[in-house]
């Protein structure tokens, strides 16, 4: 029977100051005049990773990974205390990546040397953009002084591992202006920088009431420029919006994109698990917790648990979703992980690879499933090639 792909963790926190209008992240408004119920959800997380052990074939953690809403918002001993529990429930790697989200308001700024103490070795902040104008656009409570503010706190801290989230295809952008917010990122020197194109998702405030935003031919050339730049300033390209410097690439989205398992806790929170059946058949799993934070709370006292859904994925599925994650990658991945992680042969898979050759979707790799640099502009058309559709 074949290894298991490595696990992680994701704990959701889904409290944040305001909902952006661009985000459809499972996140909800504070209200100021009441504190967040920190030990109540503390212990459901923790209950909620009992739950998880008896789901999971024990493996030790590659990478931790708490998001949301704004996670910065809870105390250093909130976090010193999970994981602690965390500690004391799973083997952890040596060199477990555990990251934080965080948003560059002064209210959090101050607590990043709690977070460090509690474990936490990699801060990842919410810049989006560090323009007057296109943050307003975006519902975001920071300025540019507040984020550069963030970064030197955040050393001060002894965070040696940053990433800075950054935005293009903003309201009123050009290129000049996309490429003034890469200068301004680049000169707080971050080891990583998510940079990623605005987009119009259902069930936000854009949607419903679109802003104005830049044409196709806009588009990419600011991605043209901003790629120029960040290669040039030794950030790589290694994921379609990700670039980092030499061994600082996020374990945990990797994970992901490698098509990994990772467990979920949280109001909200997703996990995909990974068993071998006993004739020796791949199953994954995804499953998915209670969405409001209040019921995810009333969920601790709940004889069903904290699962509000799961969905076995079908057999004839798992290429595409493997495909899916894996053609991300600027280097793709090894061939040899195909079969384990999509359960599938190598062999039903040659003819689509041809095909998607000859149309110059992929590299001429006979070891590597690999995009070529039109099949990751094209990704949906390169993922259609090799479906089974």
């Amino acid at each position: 029977m074949m290894k298991l792909p490595p696990l992680a963790l994701y704990v959701h926190v889904p409290w944040c100051v305001r909902k952006c209008p661009y985000c459809d992240f499972n996140s909800h408004g504070i209200d100021r005049s009441r504190e967040l119920p920190e030990r109540a959800y503390l212990a459901a997380l923790l209950a909620d990773l009992e739950e998880e052990l008896t789901r999971i074939i024990p493996r030790e953690l590659v990478s931790i990974f708490i998001g949301g809403g704004t996670p910065s918002l809870m105390s250093s001993d909130f976090y010193r205390h999970l994981l602690k529990g965390v500690d004391e429930r799973l083997e952890l790697a040596p060199d477990c990546e555990i990251t934080i989200e965080a948003n560059p308001g002064t209210l959090e700024q101050g607590r990043f040397g709690g977070y460090r103490d509690a474990g936490i070795n990699r801060l990842s902040l919410g810049v989006q953009s560090f323009q007057p104008e296109q943050l307003k656009a975006l519902g975001r409570i920071h300025d540019g002084e507040q984020a550069y503010n963030a970064v030197n706190s955040a050393r001060s801290a002894g965070f040696d591992n940053l990433n800075l989230d950054l935005m293009h295809g903003l309201p009123q952008q050009d290129v000049a202006l996309a490429l003034a917010d890469i200068e301004q990122a680049l000169a707080l020197t971050p080891e990583h920088l998510s940079w990623y194109q605005l987009t119009l998702e259902p069930n936000t405030e854009f949607y419903s009431h679109p802003p104005s935003l830049p044409g196709d031919e806009v588009l990419w050339d600011i991605q043209d420029a901003g790629h120029e730049r960040l290669e040039r300033a030794g950030l790589l390209r290694y994921e379609i919006s990700a670039y980092a410097r030499q061994e600082r690439r996020s374990r945990h989205n990797l994970n992901y994109w490698q098509f990994g398992d990772y467990m979920g806790i949280g109001a909200g929170a997703h996990g995909k698990l990974s068993r071998w059946s006993e004739n020796g058949g791949l199953i994954v799993e995804r499953y998915w917790k209670s969405r409001q934070p209040a019921s995810y709370l009333r969920r601790h006292h709940d004889p069903r648990g904290f699962l509000a859904g799961s969905q076995r994925v079908a057999t004839s599925a798992l290429p595409l979703e493997f495909a899916m994650n894996a053609l991300r990658l600027v280097n793709g991945v090894s061939l040899q992980q195909w079969p384990r992680t999509s359960g599938r042969p190598v062999e039903e898979l040659e003819n689509k690879l041809v095909q998607a050759r000859e149309k110059g979707l992929l590299i001429n790799d006979p070891l590597r499933l690999k995009a070529s640099p039109k099949g990751l502009l094209f990704l949906n058309d390169l993922l259609a090639s090799i479906s089974d559709s």
